[in-house]
C-alpha cells in the first residue's frame, strides 16, 4: 500500500519577503521626497519669518536659524494696519463664497433635475466659461468698473470673484444633485413640498459635504486672488492681503524686507491651512462622495 506524504505548508519565500521590503522602503521614501518638495517653500518662507536680518542676507545662505526673532512680525502689524487687511480678506471671501453658494446651489439643482429647455447648452457653455482664465476678463471688467464707478469698493471684487466662481460651483454641486436618489424629492412631493422647500429643507442639508468642498475652494481663490484686488482697490485701509504683502517695503528703496514679506505670507497662509484642517472630514466626504456605490 502506498503511503501519500503529507504535504506540509511552506513559509513564503525568503526573497519575497525582501523584495516586499524593498518596495515597503522605497514607497516611504518616494512618499518622504514628494511630502519634502511640496513643503520645502513653506518651511523656507517659516524659517525666513524668524531670522534676524544677518541671518536671510548671509552668504551661504543659513537654512536653519541659529538665533531666532519676531520682529518681523511685530513689524506688520505695528507699521501698517495687518489686521485690517486680514479683515479686507475675511470679509470679500466669505460674502463671494456665501454669494456663489447661493446662486450656483439653485442654478446646479435646476440642471440636474429640472431638466430645463437648452440645458445641455447651458451645461455647454458653463464648461467653457471654466477653461478661460480669470485674467482674460481683465480688461472688460475695468472698464465696467469704471462705468459703474465701483473703484475702491468692496463690491469690485464680490462681483467679479462670485462670477468666476459660480461655474465651478455649478458644476460640483450639480454631479451631487444627480447622485441623490429621486425617491426623496418624490416623498417630499407627496409631502406638500414645493421645490424651494424641498431644495432647502432636505435636499441642501444632505449635500453638505459638497457645499463645503465647493465652497472652500471658491474661499480659497478670493483669499489668494491678487489681480484684480491690485487693480481695483488703490486705498490703503481697503487693500487684501496678498496686495499688502507684496507692497511691503523696507527701511530704504533699495531694501527688500524678506522678514517681513515671509512673515506675512505665513500669515496669509495661516488662516487657510487651519480652515481646511477644521472642515477636513468634510472635504473628503465632499471628494469621495459617489466614488463607491451601494
Amino acid at each position: 500500500m502506498a503511503v501519500i506524504p503529507e504535504v506540509s505548508s511552506t513559509n513564503p519565500k525568503p526573497t519575497t519577503k525582501v523584495k516586499n521590503r524593498v518596495k515597503n522602503i522605497l514607497l516611504g521614501i518616494a512618499i518622504a521626497c514628494v511630502v519634502i518638495f511640496c513643503l520645502a517653500p513653506v518651511m523656507w518662507q517659516l524659517l525666513t519669518s524668524f531670522k534676524v536680518n544677518q541671518d536671510i542676507s548671509q552668504v551661504p545662505s543659513v537654512y536653519f536659524p541659529t538665533r531666532i526673532t519676531f520682529n518681523h512680525y511685530t513689524e506688520l502689524f505695528t507699521r501698517r494696519p495687518f489686521w485690517r487687511y486680514i479683515l479686507n480678506s475675511a470679509f470679500v471671501s466669505i460674502i463671494s463664497t456665501a454669494f456663489s453658494l447661493a446662486f450656483g446651489a439653485p442654478a446646479a439643482y435646476a440642471l440636474a433635475r429640472l431638466r430645463p429647455w437648452g440645458g445641455k447648452f447651458i451645461l455647454a457653455g458653463i464648461l467653457i466659461i471654466t477653461l478661460f482664465p480669470g485674467i482674460l476678463l481683465f480688461l472688460g471688467l475695468l472698464e465696467i468698473i469704471q462705468k459703474l464707478h465701483l473703484g475702491n469698493n468692496y463690491l469690485a471684487l464680490i462681483i467679479p470673484y462670485t462670477a468666476i466662481n459660480l461655474p465651478l460651483t455649478i458644476l460640483v454641486l450639480r454631479s451631487f444633485f444627480e447622485q441623490l436618489p429621486k425617491d426623496l424629492e418624490d416623498s417630499a412631493k407627496v409631502d406638500g413640498y414645493n421645490t424651494l422647500q424641498m431644495l432647502l429643507q432636505i435636499l441642501l442639508p444632505m449635500t453638505i459635504p459638497a457645499l463645503v468642498t465647493t465652497g472652500i475652494l471658491t474661499f480659497i481663490f478670493a483669499w489668494n486672488e491678487f489681480i484684480f484686488a491690485l487693480t481695483f482697490i488703490t486705498r490703503e485701509e481697503m487693500k487684501t492681503i496678498p496686495v499688502a504683502a507684496a507692497q511691503l517695503g523696507g527701511a530704504t528703496q533699495f531694501e527688500i524686507p524678506y522678514g517681513p514679506i515671509a512673515a506675512a505670507t505665513i500669515v496669509g497662509t495661516l488662516p487657510l491651512v487651519l480652515l481646511v484642517l477644521f472642515f477636513q472630514r468634510k472635504i473628503i466626504q465632499g471628494l469621495t462622495a459617489g466614488a463607491v456605490k451601494g
